[in-house]
């Protein structure tokens, strides 16, 4: 259960469509073992991690079998979670599409997610987050950021392959940048972009540098020390291939910016 369900399902006992007696069977059958969690003896799931954090837990695939990744998704699916894993891989996949057939695969970004149900229509405007990539290389971390950002309810500008070794790219798609919130940049190889999109734009840059690049790129080790040196003060970065953690942050980000706004409003 997320905030917005608990929040719904407050509101029908509110207006009475939903007794007490029957708020109260809903919430004693969530899966709750003492500590908020459900032991499936591999794994230990935190279904009330977005009554708390604001976001739901994350399957992290690499590392699991595809078994106990489909087993995780499918407790999950039950509960009635929004679902993201990451770092799934197609075998991974098949496994989950076996128990929840409705989950959806992007082999690009290597992610499975499932959502509840349609989304409903947001409150004031739906926050805006730029992903981009300095190189089609730097694809599966792009997408493995979009995804997150679109999954967790924001609009999603996709701006690809507009790397700094021909800035003409990056120039022609500025006015799109003034769009955005916030801005996710995967870049490898030096890792310049983030730097100068963050003297473009006057909203927070997530840097996150790739591992693309040849042997002096020390698997994207140069593009995370160049972003850490950034000149560019609005730009903060995450580890190497860390798109969902980039998207993730960017999302947050722009929760406090809408429920601040929200609470100035009333």
């Amino acid at each position: 259960m997320d905030k917005q369900s608990l929040l719904e399902l407050l509101a029908q006992v509110q207006r009475g469509t939903v007794t007490p007696e029957a708020a109260t069977e809903h919430l004693a059958d969530l899966p709750f073992a003492g500590n908020g969690y459900e032991d499936i003896g591999h794994t230990r799931i935190d279904h009330h991690r977005a009554l708390r954090s604001g976001l739901p837990e994350v399957i992290y695939a690499a590392g699991k079998t595809p078994r106990q990744t489909a087993e995780i998704f499918a407790r999950m699916a039950a509960a009635g979670s929004t679902i993201l894993a990451t770092r799934v891989t197609a075998e991974a996949a098949e496994a989950v599409r076996q128990v929840v057939p409705t989950a959806v695969y992007n082999e690009t970004a290597r992610t499975l997610t499932s959502l509840p149900r349609p989304e409903g229509s947001a409150e004031g405007p739906i926050p805006c987050i730029a992903v981009l990539c300095a190189g089609t290389s730097d694809l599966p971390v792009a997408e493995e950021a979009a995804v997150t950002a679109e999954l967790f309810g924001s609009r999603v500008l996709r701006l690809y392959d507009v790397g700094v070794a021909g800035l003409h790219r990056l120039l022609s798609v500025r006015d799109q940048l003034r769009e955005a919130d916030a801005i996710v940049v995967c870049a490898g190889m030096e890792g310049a972009l983030p730097s100068v999109v963050g003297g473009m734009v006057a909203v927070p840059v997530l840097a996150v540098p790739t591992s693309v690049g040849y042997g002096a790129s020390f698997g994207g080790a140069a593009a995370l020390l160049g972003m850490l040196n950034s000149c560019s003060p609005n730009v903060t970065v995450v580890n190497i291939d860390n798109g969902f953690g980039a998207a993730y942050v960017a999302t947050l980000m722009n929760r406090v910016v809408q429920e601040s706004a929200a609470h100035a409003g009333h």
